[in-house]
């Protein structure tokens, strides 16, 4: 149990999204501002992507016969959606964990949670963490007819594991877990070491947990200034000039 603690309260040195593998800059948490590369099954930040995208504009003007391409692989852009369906089963028959994370997705929506567990279970085993967060959530509830009953240990589990691989909403499900139960006092230091690690991580949430927590006397000012601190500091670690400029432009957009 200790060495498990060690591992769990250890703060990760970037969140389960991981770097942009273009500017290597963190990519911001949620997908609005990063964009998914089916044919390589890899994301990348919204700045990257429109530089790449106006150099191939640029090219294409002198070069019209020229398609669009990977900014990593190179590979054409995917023009249909049976191209996207061939590029999603290929990585899937390779076991890749995000395909088969997002094949679980496709399954919730068609409302087919059986499915939805087992690709998630499949990502989880090869350690992607989006997938043990989905799973915890099912473990929750017992969500799925008859796929899951709630289960306190393994949703506990799954959120250990995500939290570990720098997960900052499982880290933070973790939080208000021991908060729930901080009648013992030990639960409540757990508590807000999670909300401080997710803070740092850049979960805003977090953040205003803490804030509560102080607002109600419970722990001290210096905590909540911490708090505010690394979630600054994990914020301005994604901003760039270019990822401005993509943000600007989709402002505009969304203006017409």
């Amino acid at each position: 149990a200790e060495l498990r603690d060690e591992l769990l309260f250890k703060q990760p040195e970037s969140t389960h999204e991981g770097d942009c593998p273009i500017c290597l800059l963190p990519l911001t948490l949620g997908n609005d501002l990063n964009v998914e590369l089916v044919c390589c099954n890899k994301k990348i930040c919204d700045g990257c992507f429109n530089a790449h995208q106006i150099k191939e504009d640029e090219e294409q003007v002198e070069n019209p016969w020229l398609q669009d391409s990977c900014p990593l692989c190179r590979h054409h852009r995917p023009l249909s959606d049976a191209e996207v369906d061939a590029f999603t089963r290929r990585r899937i028959e390779a076991n890749d964990p995000i395909a088969l994370r997002e094949a679980g997705n496709d399954c919730t929506v068609e409302g087919d949670d059986e499915k939805a567990f087992q690709y998630w279970s499949r990502a989880a085993e090869l350690g992607d963490a989006e997938a043990h967060h989905h799973l915890s959530v099912m473990y929750w509830d017992g969500e799925g007819e008859g796929v899951v009953e709630k289960d306190e240990k393994k949703k506990i589990y799954h959120l250990e594991e995500a939290s570990i691989r720098g997960h900052p909403i499982a880290r933070r499900d973790l939080g208000i877990v021991d908060l729930r139960n901080s009648n013992e006092g030990r639960r409540f230091e757990r508590a807000i070491k999670h909300f401080i690690i997710a803070a740092n991580l850049g979960d805003e949430e977090s953040v205003d947990m803490i804030k509560q927590i102080h607002e109600m006397g419970a722990i001290g000012r210096e905590l909540y200034d911490e708090a505010v601190r690394g979630y600054q500091a994990a914020v301005d670690a994604t901003k760039s000039p270019e990822r401005e400029a993509a943000e600007g432009m989709w402002d505009k957009m969304r203006k017409k």
